[in-house]
């Protein structure tokens, strides 16, 4: 294998797009982004690229300023709630789309806003609707 060969193309590669391995700025986190909206159109084809964007994403979105107001928000939710909300935002549902899963409207938004706690029935049902394991809406030990 020829290995100058790959050094040079890698040189080439990040020096045109550094923002691959390490965003500085918010202009550089908008181009990480329409990057990653390109190469997810060819998924299996780009999986290699995507991995190493996908991280340098995440650890901007992680430690850049702009975001630490959110991540706040994130870490003090409850991991089930956080969880149940993605699942809402993914699926483009309400709270009057999980009566049958948790019960009325009400009692979906008392549990999104932090005044009732899933149950281990409401867990299940998630579970099953979603197709996901129920240790999902359970924070993990540290």
């Amino acid at each position: 294998m020829n290995f100058s060969s790959i050094k040079i193309k890698a040189v080439n590669l990040f020096s045109e797009a550094s923002f691959l391995t390490h965003i500085n700025n918010e202009a550089e986190y908008d181009q990480a982004l329409e990057l990653m909206d390109e190469l997810i159109e060819d998924y299996d084809k780009y999986l290699p690229l995507i991995e190493i964007l996908s991280a340098s994403i995440e650890k901007w979105e992680y430690e850049a300023e702009s975001f630490a107001e959110f991540n706040q928000r994130i870490a003090e939710l409850d991991d089930g709630v956080a969880v149940l909300r993605t699942l809402m935002n993914q699926y483009n549902l309400k709270a009057e789309d999980l009566r049958e899963n948790i019960g009325s409207k009400s009692q979906v938004s008392m549990i999104l806003n932090g005044s009732r706690n899933l149950t281990r029935d409401h867990i299940q049902s998630l579970s099953d609707r979603f197709n996901v394991a129920p240790s999902v809406f359970f924070r993990k030990a540290p």
